[in-house]
């Protein structure tokens, strides 16, 4: 049992290097072109649009109704030539009113692909606009609902889409008048119209700036969002474990010592409450060593975590040709191009990672190691990750996580449940999954998830 589950966490940790490295971050770049690729709309459409009863403008961003209407139908209309995009928190974009001619029909909103470009914005089925001659909101019928005030010309009045709370809002000379939710998730593209004689508007898609504020209004959004979450109350001794959970898991005795130490101080005093689902007493097997160890692979002394291995836990190491030991052998030899001794890594390298090389798996990181060599300053190449101390916290972690599993007082039938993560990184894990499927529940539409990155606003603020 003890030699599977070694096996499994090396190849867990195997594959943590592998994302970490060129290819993952080849990977990463990847996936930040295909979130940016999204088109955002730049201009108006002029092939799908009510043409008869509308000028635009060579720059395609103004638009002049140069008609007589005599019906309904005899409506200017014209959509961006992009949806909104949807990988966001908030799409907004505005119109100024130049000339609101003689009636002041104008209108801004959104619609679908297949809009009748004959009618006004709200007036059929998945359409929204809100109109100028009256103030009212439309949405997929004839009839208006009473919204906000009229606005004519020289007023700016803006449409958005706000993708966390799934509503549309509208603006009127920077101040945001009203909100309405949202039930259509097909792709939405930003329309305009005109619908009488001379009535002229320019329409600004960000190019310029708006003169709504934007980003405040997103800082507000997020403000919501973690005010929702703060009410959200946790009894002291629930918190107390899962940070104390975290220490235990990955041997940091000297701050679980003073954290425990802090909490008999706290009014009133923190104690682990079994009946809350933890019961880390019974999971600081080996804490002592394993602290020790860490500190040696955080110090770059693979030779003395080796040494201690083979003192404390000979069965981690026995194997030769196991990931625990290609991984420590790696971290040798970029401790020792670290160092600048690089007749020393060559003669490791040789002798070390011969029985690795021909296991596909280790391929590519062998050829990473080896390219440290190449290079004056290794730590500015494109295989500088290895030099970061986030390789040598990899590698600490997997030797954690491998003495974890010799705890003779555990049946370790899952190895991810007790040996790979502590309760923190589940809780965290769990939390990707719902924002994830709260976001496919909303047509996968809004922010795409990045814990690191709330991690770091949250650190950033409280600095």
């Amino acid at each position: 049992m003890v030699h599977t589950n070694q096996e499994l966490i090396g190849s867990y940790f195997v594959d943590l290097w592998k994302q970490s490295s060129r290819a993952a971050a080849d990977m990463e770049v990847m996936k930040k072109e295909a979130e940016e690729s999204e088109w955002n709309p730049t201009e108006l459409n002029t092939v799908n649009s009510a043409g008869g009863f509308m000028s635009v403008s060579p720059d395609k961003l103004s638009v002049q109704y140069n008609n007589v209407n005599f019906h309904d139908h005899d409506v200017g209309v014209v959509q961006a030539n992009h949806p909104a995009p949807v990988r966001r928190l908030v799409y907004y974009f505005e119109i100024f009113v130049k000339n609101a001619g003689a009636k002041g029909q104008i209108a801004i909103g959104f619609t679908t692909e297949g809009f009748k470009m004959r009618r006004q914005p709200g007036w059929e089925a998945n359409s929204f606009g809100y109109h100028g001659e009256d103030g009212l909101l439309y949405r997929g019928q004839g009839k208006g609902d009473a919204f906000g005030p009229t606005y004519t010309c020289g007023d700016t009045v803006g449409g958005g889409i706000n993708y966390a709370s799934q509503e549309f809002f509208f603006t009127k000379n920077g101040v945001v008048i009203g909100s309405v939710y949202k039930d259509v998730k097909d792709p939405l593209f930003p329309t305009v119209a005109v619908h009488s004689q001379n009535e002229e508007i320019t329409v600004n898609f960000g190019k310029q700036p708006f003169v709504f504020d934007v980003k405040s209004y997103e800082a507000q959004e997020r403000a919501k969002q973690e005010k929702t979450i703060e009410k959200v109350s946790l009894q002291q001794d629930v918190s107390f474990g899962i940070v104390r959970s975290y220490l235990v898991h990955y041997g940091y005795a000297d701050t679980l010592k003073l954290f425990d130490m802090a909490s008999r101080s706290s009014l009133p005093p923190i104690s682990i409450i079994q009946e809350n689902g933890f019961n880390e007493k019974d999971n600081e097997y080996a804490l002592h060593q394993r602290k020790a160890i860490r500190q040696l692979i955080r110090n770059g002394d693979i030779d003395g975590a080796f040494g201690k291995l083979h003192d404390w836990y000979p069965q981690v190491v026995q194997d030769e040709r196991s990931a625990t030991s290609f991984l420590l052998h790696c971290q040798k030899f970029i401790e020792v191009v670290r160092a600048g001794r690089l007749e020393e890594a060559v003669m490791h390298g040789r002798k070390e990672f011969e029985i690795f090389y021909l296991q596909r798996e280790y391929e590519d990181l062998i050829k990473d190691c080896a390219a440290l060599l190449a290079y004056e300053e290794p730590e500015k190449s494109s295989v500088g990750y290895l030099m970061k101390e986030s390789q040598r916290e990899l590698v600490a972690d997997m030797v954690n996580a491998v003495i974890l599993s010799t705890n003779p007082n555990k049946n370790v039938k899952d190895v991810n449940y007790y040996c790979l993560h502590s309760y923190l990184e589940r809780l965290l894990r769990q939390l990707t999954g719902c924002y994830l499927e709260n976001r496919s529940l909303n047509g996968d539409q809004g922010e795409t998830f990045h814990l690191s990155r709330i991690m770091d606003n949250n650190c950033y603020k409280k600095a």
